[in-house]
Formats: structure tokens, C-alpha cells, sequence
């Protein structure tokens, strides 16, 4: 049951969770913390020291970083949030970066040592920034999520702290109260306007960076190679094109913005993109789509929250399987039918590793659409796993465990071991 203060956690958590970003959000957390600590500063530095840790070197380390004039990696991305950041705008950091500062970055970093270390900490998610100016310096950390700002520094004087709250990420609503059912549930009663103003924006901008993969020239084109190859009049082939396409965009230095899920843009592009594509070609009314919605980015944020910010696991194959339980909602299915799609697709394709955000997330997106487009028809023809398959569970929640034990734990040592591949010599 849907008591009135867990209608308001629900519609916290989408709040909290669904926020405008512009760029991959790792590269951007670090635009974030650079410009707060230059603010700080009040000066440009002569010196900066960066420290991260070794999810964070994966995130960041061959992705485009936008309003850089193509520049990649953990030094553009400071150098950028130095001389073009907003604090004040968060994860949009970069929105006003002009041409002038986008010359003056690339002297910058070709002036100014900026030193990265792979830091020893306990955190999967730990950015550290120092910038230093004569005998002046400013220190910012953010911990756990992108744009928690656990310590501010001056010289000696702390000038803000707070406790690390690890995964429990106190400043936040309660993602545990999630359940599938209770999903299902709150989509079929939540009033529209609580939730409009965000689903709106996640429409816009997610289709209309989904538009401009398809038409312009990023990455390796996922999205256009779909549609070249297949076509565009089966809606499957769609969904998958259009959600691959806004990842080749944002993967590859496009400047639009996106809505972000569970941290993640392309988590956000996984969970909306199909979901409206479905819903452009059944032709239902605005509201079933707010609804479905509603039911895929919960779903995705409910089993992202046992795997966890940052991992081995890769995050849209939770987001593709939560578009799967959005698109069975909008073919008239309730939580029975969502429940199996989940269960079906998440033991398609769990296992699929995060190696940092690249031209190839595009692919790994369109593979998760069609984990979680199959894991529907699979149910619709009276098909699906059952708990002892493989890591499968009876019962939805049971398995969603399941495959957060996998992604938080099972896969702690394939995450060092992908970051030692990629950067040999972070250990």
C-alpha cells in the first residue's frame, strides 16, 4: 500500500534522480569540483593536483568532454571546470563555456602542471581537487555521488564539511522503500502534475539529443548503422537506434544536455528513449506515457541501488530491462507482466562490464533495449526464466538481489582488473 509518505519518497526519489546533466557525468563531476575550488581560490592556479579514484579514472579517461573543442580525460575536464565552470549550475557546469575559454584551456594545460593520482581511498566514487596559486590553496572533495561535496578547504581553514555517508547517501531520499510492486502501484495513482515538470524535461532532452546522434557524425554511429542496416519501420529496431544515437552524441562531445538516471546519462537515455519511441507508435495519450515513465526510471533506479553508483556492471543493461518493464506498461501490462520482463531481461544480459564511458556504450545501450524488448515478448508468448536458472531467484525482488550481489561484490576484483587493463600502471 501507498501511503501518503511514501507517495512523497517516490516522487522525491525521481527528483533527486532525474537532473539535467550536460556531458558524461564523471568528467563533469570533475568540471564541478575545479570550479568550486578555483571560486574558493578567486584566481587562476599554477599548480593543480588531482586525485580520483580508479572508477573514476575508468569514467572519465577516453570520453569526450564537452565544450572543450574535443578534449578528453581527467586534466581537460579540470581545466575546463577552471576556466569555464559555473559552480553555481552543478552538473551543468560547462552550459556557458564561449570559444575564447575553450582557446584558453588548451594553454592552460599546456602551461600549468596538473597532476593526476589514482587515489588509495575506501570509496568507489572519490574526486579530490587542489589547486594551488603562490602560497595560496583550495581544496574541494565530492564522495559517493557526483555532486556531493563532502569537504571545502582554504589555506588551513575548513570551510565546509560533512560526514561521508557512504552508499546510504543521507542527503537523499530512501531508494531501499522501492519495491517493483509498490512501483507498479504509485505509476497507476501518482498525480501527473507531481511529476510533469521532470518527465518533460527528460522527453526534450533526451529526444532531442537521441535526434542529433542520428543525424550528425559521433563515435562510431551505432544509431544510424542500426537504422542503415534494418531500417526504420519496426518499432524495435527504433527504440534501440534512437536510444543508441543519443549515446553516440553524448559520448562523443555532443553539447546538449541530457536527464540524467541513477548518476548517469546514458542510464537516463536507457531508461526514456524506447519508452517513448514505444509510445510514439502505439499512439497513447501523454498521461500512459508519464506513467510508464514513471515505472522505468524507478525500476532502473531500483536495481541500480544494489549494484551501486560506479562498478563493473554495466548501468544501462538495469536501464534497458527498466525500458522493457515501461514498454510492457504501455501495451496495457500491470506488475505481473512488468516483473517478468524484469526477471527475463536481467538474466539476458547481466555480466556485461563497465569499461568507462566511450564510443562503445552506444552498442552496449542497444543491446540492453533488446534484453529488455525480449524480455516482454518473451512473457507475451507465455515464455520465461525461472528462479535456479543460472543467478535468477523466484521472484522479482529476490533476483534484483541477486544481481546487486553479482555487480556490488562478485565483480569488485573484474573492476580492478578492467582499470589495470585500461591504465596499466592505477593498481
Amino acid at each position: 500500500m501507498i501511503t501518503k509518505d511514501l507517495y512523497n519518497t517516490y516522487v522525491q526519489i525521481l527528483k533527486d534522480e532525474l537532473r539535467p546533466a550536460m556531458g558524461c557525468t564523471e568528467p563533469i563531476s570533475i568540471a564541478y569540483a575545479a570550479a568550486e575550488a578555483k571560486k574558493i581560490l578567486g584566481d587562476i592556479p599554477d599548480k593543480v593536483e588531482i586525485e580520483v579514484s580508479r572508477n573514476i579514472i575508468k569514467n572519465v579517461k577516453s570520453v569526450v568532454v564537452p565544450h572543450t573543442g574535443g578534449m578528453r580525460g581527467i586534466q581537460a575536464a579540470a581545466a575546463a571546470g577552471i576556466i569555464g565552470g559555473n559552480a553555481e549550475k552543478e552538473l551543468e557546469v560547462l552550459e556557458s563555456v564561449t570559444d575564447g575559454q575553450i582557446q584558453e584551456m588548451k594553454g592552460f594545460l599546456k602551461q600549468i602542471p596538473c597532476e593526476v593520482k589514482c587515489s588509495d581511498s575506501d570509496f568507489i566514487f572519490d574526486i579530490r581537487i587542489i589547486l594551488h596559486k603562490d602560497q595560496q590553496e583550495a581544496e574541494v572533495r565530492i564522495v559517493d555521488f557526483h555532486t556531493n561535496i563532502v569537504l571545502i578547504r582554504k589555506n588551513q581553514e575548513i570551510l565546509y564539511s560533512k560526514e561521508i555517508a557512504g552508499r546510504k547517501e543521507a542527503d537523499l531520499a530512501d531508494k531501499s522503500l522501492l519495491t517493483i510492486e509498490q512501483i507498479y502501484e504509485f505509476a497507476d495513482m501518482i498525480r501527473i502534475k507531481d511529476v510533469k515538470e521532470i518527465l518533460d524535461r527528460q522527453i526534450s532532452y533526451n529526444m532531442a539529443i537521441a535526434e542529433e546522434g542520428l543525424h550528425g557524425n559521433y563515435g562510431a554511429n551505432i544509431g544510424a548503422v542500426l537504422l542503415k542496416t534494418y531500417g526504420d519501420q519496426d518499432v524495435k529496431i527504433r527504440a534501440r537506434a534512437y536510444a543508441a544515437a543519443a549515446s553516440d552524441a553524448r559520448m562523443n562531445g555532443c553539447e546538449l544536455p541530457v536527464v540524467i538516471n541513477s548518476g548517469s546519462g546514458n542510464q537516463g537515455i536507457t531508461a526514456s528513449v524506447p519508452v517513448i519511441v514505444y509510445a510514439r507508435e502505439l499512439n497513447v495519450p501523454q498521461e500512459k506515457l508519464y506513467r510508464a515513465l514513471v515505472i522505468s526510471n524507478l525500476s532502473t533506479i531500483h536495481i541500480k541501488e544494489g549494484i551501486g553508483r560506479l562498478s563493473a556492471y554495466c548501468g544501462a543493461v538495469s536501464a534497458g530491462c527498466g525500458s522493457g518493464a515501461g514498454i510492457s506498461y504501455l501495451y496495457g501490462g500491470g506488475f505481473i507482466e512488468g516483473a517478468h520482463t524484469l526477471v527475463n531481461s536481467l538474466a539476458i544480459l547481466s555480466g556485461t562490464i563497465c569499461d568507462g564511458a566511450k564510443a562503445s556504450c552506444a552498442a552496449k545501450i542497444a543491446s540492453s533495449v533488446d534484453a529488455g524488448i525480449i524480455g516482454y515478448y518473451m512473457y507475451k508468448n507465455g515464455q520465461q526464466f525461472f528462479g535456479g536458472d543460472g543467478i535468477v531467484k523466484k521472484g522479482v525482488e529476490n533476483t534484483i538481489r541477486s544481481i546487486g550481489q553479482l555487480a556490488s561484490e562478485g565483480m569488485l576484483e573484474t573492476d580492478k582488473e578492467i582499470v589495470r587493463l585500461m591504465i596499466e600502471d592505477c593498481v
